[in-house]
């Protein structure tokens, strides 16, 4: 019988440790485990490149290359996005997008089911560019209608309606030398496009009732949640719009494909929810909870989760920790 070398009984120690990690990251993370724990080492590497150079020396391959700052180190990545919670594959590919294209002006569209986040996405746009001292306005298409969505956007003349008993600035004039963000476009009716297509070509706009232009300085995003490709073929959006929206385009992922961040999110939101309601500390959340909610495909996104954690916090006993019957019974449903 041979002796077993230093290097293999090394080795073999090593791959029994590693299989238990393996199977402890499963547990907790379920099938995600995985992506989590390959996240978790490129970061590991990303912070200690002394410790991963070793290994590689050892084996005689080329050395690691340098690390790029916003390719490679997570923290400094998610450092940028401190009010965005996320660190799966997915999220990080967003931001390493959103530092790109933040310091331009270019135009970006942001697509993504609802409850995904948009608006933070726009501003952290806002907040990352050359224009963070100036003005940052938001509005929500689907919140007004036509007539009303008009004057909201440019404003309206004393007396162009009735009602209208002084003039009014729009959003655009409100976000001039900063970033307007129009939420649910795809929510616009079609003449009212037409008029949007205008203000975005010319850099002008002109208030309901009046027949004086307006220049207007502003860095545009807008987001849907709806398939504006799919509303062109239908002809309830305008294509030529479309094109003007979408030079850039981010695709935010839903929140059952943001493999790890379920959690992060979970222990986030919920020690933010203990603190609303005066709390001292946050509730410990039961191993079998985890899983629940890791079975559960959340439809309603980030939106949804936040739902479920006021729940939560509301029917939990402080002092006890949260249980899947605490849960709502469709998240319940999909655990068993």
């Amino acid at each position: 019988m041979t002796l077993e070398s230093d290097d293999a009984l090394i080795r073999r120690t090593l791959k029994r440790a590693l299989g238990e990690l393996v199977g402890r990251y499963r547990e907790i993370l379920g099938d995600a485990g995985i992506d989590a724990l390959k996240a978790d080492l490129v970061e590991f590497a990303a912070q200690h490149p002394a410790a991963a150079a070793k290994p590689a020396a050892a084996a005689s391959s080329p050395p690691p290359r340098s690390i790029d700052p916003v390719r490679d180190d997570v923290d400094s990545i998610v450092a940028h996005f401190p009010k965005i919670i996320g660190r799966s594959p997915k999220m990080l590919d967003v931001f390493r997008l959103l530092l790109k294209i933040a310091p331009t002006n270019a135009t970006v569209l942001i697509h993504g089911e609802s409850g995904t986040g948009k608006e933070l996405i726009a501003r952290a746009l806002h907040d990352l560019s050359p224009r963070r001292t100036g003005p940052y306005v938001a509005e929500n298409c689907a919140a007004f209608p036509e007539t009303l969505l008009e004057s909201e956007l440019f404003g309206h003349a004393k007396g162009a309606f009735t009602g209208a008993d002084r003039t009014r600035k729009g959003r655009f004039q409100m976000a001039h030398k900063g970033t307007l963000f129009l939420d649910e476009v795809g929510d616009m009716s079609v003449g009212l496009q037409k008029k949007l297509l205008r203000a975005l070509q010319e850099g002008e706009v002109r208030a309901v009732g009046s027949s004086v232009s307006i220049k207007v300085d502003v860095r545009f995003i807008s987001a849907s949640n709806k398939d504006l490709a799919a509303l062109i073929k239908q002809g309830l959006f305008r294509e030529d719009l479309y094109f003007r929206l979408s030079p850039i385009k981010v695709e935010l992922p839903p929140l059952r494909d943001r493999a790890g961040d379920l959690f992060l999110l979970f222990e986030r939101l919920i020690a933010e929810a203990a603190q609303r309601c005066g709390r001292s500390r946050a509730p410990d959340i039961a191993p079998e909870t985890l899983e629940a909610l890791r079975r559960y495909r959340w439809p309603g996104n980030v939106r949804e989760l936040q739902n479920e954690i006021q729940r939560v916090i509301a029917l939990t006993d402080p002092g006890r920790p949260i249980v899947p019957t605490d849960l709502s019974p469709e998240i319940q449903a999909a655990a068993r």
